[in-house]
């Protein structure tokens, strides 16, 4: 991987969160966990290139990224799309989703742990971190579509992009 500055970046953010799925990872190299995830998005807050993303409170990864303040975005070809899949629905702490995904870890020279065969990594530094709340919501069809019963708000993450980078 070859360091990049984040304003390089010349690819669709929409496209690749929505249609072509991340990975966030989250975790020390000696015990990290990764997720599949197609919310959130990049933008510009406080003077500084951001990534805001959502995450379940029950998904194994936040705690990751409540302990550590900190995880990568990992954006993958098409070829892995399986892959992708895998880490949507296996749980980290019951299988070893990595390798029953065929994927391998890779960190970075601050030590972030991403994905080592990822197109494109962002290693991300929390700045703010929220539980969404009903009762903030301005479109009521939009809590009863995507969190039915039992199934709880997202946590809510804006993130600095400290660090970008991209295959050679």
């Amino acid at each position: 991987m070859k360091k990049i500055e984040v304003s390089e970046l010349d690819r669709n953010a929409v496209d690749m969160i929505g249609r072509q799925w991340m990975l966030i990872t989250a975790g020390t190299p000696e015990k990290f966990n990764t997720m599949t995830a197609s919310w959130g998005g990049l933008g510009y807050v406080w003077n500084r290139p951001v990534a805001y993303v959502l995450v379940r409170p029950n998904r194994f990864t936040r705690e990751f990224i409540e302990r550590e303040g900190r995880m990568t975005l990992s954006f993958m070809g098409e070829e892995y799309r399986q892959a992708l899949k895998i880490c949507g629905t296996v749980s980290g702490r019951d299988h070893d989703k990595m390798a029953e995904a065929g994927l391998r870890p890779w960190c970075s020279e601050g030590g972030a742990v991403a994905i080592a065969d990822a197109e494109i990594v962002l290693e991300c530094r929390v700045m703010y971190a929220d539980m969404m709340k009903e009762e903030q919501f301005t479109r009521f069809a939009e809590v009863e579509k995507w969190y039915g019963p039992g199934n709880p708000l997202h946590h809510l993450y804006v993130a600095e992009i400290t660090t970008a980078w991209a295959r050679d």
